[in-house]
C-alpha cells in the first residue's frame, strides 16, 4: 500500500472528512489487516484563504508547495490537497514540487461522465463559483456548468464561510439550499448538483438534496483509495 499525503486544515472539518474515512475504508477493503500510513500537513487556514481573497496566487502556491514537498520527503506516494478551492493554484503547485497531485476537479468529471451528466450545477466558495479551475475539465469534456446568480453566490459563500467552516449545520440553511438547487433545476436545466467545496457534505447528500450530488469528498476520496490501494 502507498503512503497517502494531505494537505489539510483547509478547513478543518472536511481534513477530518478525509482522515476518517481513509482509515475507515482501508481497514474494511482489508478485512481489518492494515490501516494507512498517512501523513497531514495542516495550513494556516486563515493565512491560506488571505492569499485567496488577494489574489495572491504566487503566495499561495509557494505556501501549498512547502506543504506538498514536506509530504513527498516523508514518503508519501498519493498526496492531495483537501480543498477544492485550493486547486486555484495546483498547477503551479505541480510544477514548483513535481509532484502530481490526485486533482478534485479531473476525480468529479470523471464521476459526472461515467454518469451520464451533461448538464451540472456547482456551488463552493466564491472563487470555486466564479473562476474557472474547478469548470475547465467539466467544459472539456463536454458537460456545460452552471453556477447561481450572484445574489445565491453570495448566500452560498457565505454559509459555507461563517457555517460549515465552524462546524455549523443549521435546518434553516439546508432548507436554502435545497430551495436554490431546485431553483437551479427549474431555470437552468441542471441534471445534478457538484458540491465543490469539501464542507458541503456535512450539509448535503444524495438523501437530502432535491438532485443527484457529485460529492467531491466521496469523489476524491474513492480515487485516493484506488490509487494508494
Amino acid at each position: 500500500m502507498k503512503k497517502i499525503g494531505l494537505v489539510g486544515g483547509t478547513g478543518p472539518e472536511s481534513t477530518l472528512m478525509y482522515y476518517k474515512e481513509l482509515n475507515t475504508r482501508i481497514d474494511q477493503l482489508t478485512h481489518g489487516e492494515a490501516m494507512p500510513d498517512l501523513a497531514i500537513e495542516s495550513v494556516d487556514f486563515r493565512r491560506a484563504w488571505a492569499y485567496v481573497s488577494g489574489g495572491e496566487k504566487e503566495k499561495l502556491a509557494d505556501y501549498l508547495s512547502e506543504k506538498v514537498s514536506c509530504l513527498r520527503s516523508s514518503g508519501c506516494e498519493v498526496i492531495s490537497l483537501t480543498a477544492g478551492t485550493m486547486h486555484l493554484v495546483i498547477h503551479e503547485v505541480e510544477k514548483k514540487t513535481g509532484v502530481t497531485l490526485v486533482s478534485i476537479p479531473k476525480a468529479v468529471t470523471e464521476e459526472a461522465a461515467n454518469r451520464g451528466f451533461t448538464r451540472v450545477g456547482l456551488l463552493g466558495t466564491i472563487f470555486t463559483m466564479e473562476q474557472d479551475y474547478m469548470k475547465k475539465d467539466l467544459i472539456d469534456a463536454g458537460i456545460e456548468v452552471c453556477i447561481p446568480d450572484k445574489e445565491d453566490r453570495n448566500l452560498v459563500a457565505t454559509r459555507i464561510f461563517e457555517e460549515l467552516e465552524m462546524g455549523i449545520v443549521k435546518e434553516e440553511t439546508l432548507k436554502e439550499f435545497q430551495d436554490l438547487i431546485s431553483k437551479m433545476q427549474a431555470q437552468q436545466g441542471i441534471q445534478a448538483v457538484i458540491l465543490g467545496c469539501t464542507e458541503l457534505p456535512l450539509l448535503l447528500n444524495e438523501k437530502n438534496s432535491p438532485l443527484p450530488v457529485l460529492d467531491s469528498v466521496e469523489i476524491h476520496i474513492r480515487k485516493i483509495l484506488d490509487l494508494a490501494l
